[in-house]
């Protein structure tokens, strides 16, 4: 999904309007991800590309544009929130080459080679079952089609999610999810990302990584952004006494420090992984 957080269905639900919130400072620290993807997807005019778990559709609205009005858009989503906050967005950017749709990744309801190329972004590490949607993605892929996908790398590798979830979990507040269970680490592993995709057929696999930025003026940001867009963060520390959360929040700003400069504002850096393939 074209969203960083956690979980399915109900959740996003719930979620979106946090994401569409943050939708600019977003769009801005996912940027050269988005730059990564299209170029992997390489849309040309003319072209039906097919957006999976899109969000709020920064790279298939991208991929739009440079399909022109010949070209065709699917953009799908399994929130219906998310859906209508894209919906929004298309018709602020004038895209009228978009058909918006209520997908299940693991089961896309498309015809056999109809696509020249699908996207997804951040989506594939969320699915109980990742070699479905792949399969899926090489079904409705023409052949010569192009798969680009996005997952976060270890969670390690990304202290925004990593610092506050330890804490969390050493306060006892979380239960730190089993070793390849859906989340938005569960792919972070370049050699079974690779064995996914090239399982379900998929051939001349590359992987890239991609460092990120998630910036922030004061640390009061960084927190409101972990509220509004990882539900079980929310859940967590929401319910904690007024005492104990000041406690928390002081804690986590402690940690967050090295990525504080003398003003207060944050740079937290991040790194995903974008998969490209050819059908």
């Amino acid at each position: 999904m074209s969203a960083a957080g956690e979980g399915q269905g109900d959740h996003w639900e719930e979620l979106a309007a946090g994401w569409a919130r943050h939708a600019g400072a977003l769009r801005e620290q996912f940027a050269p991800l988005t730059d990564a993807l299209i170029a992997a997807a390489d849309p040309q005019p003319g072209q039906s590309i097919l957006e999976l778990a899109a969000g709020l559709g920064d790279c298939g609205y991208r991929a739009a544009a440079l399909i022109g009005a010949t070209g065709r858009l699917i953009f799908s989503d399994r929130s219906e929130a998310m859906l209508a906050h894209a919906k929004a967005r298309a018709a602020e950017l004038g895209l009228d080459n978009v058909e918006h749709r209520r997908i299940d990744a693991e089961w896309i309801d498309m015809s056999v080679a109809s696509i020249d190329a699908v996207i997804c972004r951040f989506g594939l590490m969320l699915l109980e079952h990742p070699e479905s949607m792949l399969r899926e993605c090489r079904r409705v892929l023409r052949p010569g089609g192009r798969l680009a996908l996005a997952v976060w790398d270890a969670q390690e590798a990304n202290p925004w999610s990593a610092i506050p979830t330890a804490l969390a979990a050493e306060q006892g507040l979380i239960v730190p999810a089993p070793a390849g269970a859906p989340g938005p680490f569960a792919l972070g592993d370049q050699k079974r990302l690779r064995e996914l995709i090239e399982g379900a057929g998929f051939l001349e696999v590359t992987i890239t990584v991609v460092e990120l930025c998630e910036r922030h003026a004061d640390f009061d940001s960084f927190f409101d952004r972990r509220l509004d867009l990882s539900r079980s963060f929310h859940d967590a520390v929401m319910g904690l006494a007024p005492e104990a959360l000041g406690r928390l929040r002081a804690e986590l700003e402690q940690r967050m420090a090295p990525y504080t400069d003398a003003a207060g504002a944050l740079a937290v850096p991040g790194r995903a992984l974008v998969a490209a393939a050819e059908a």
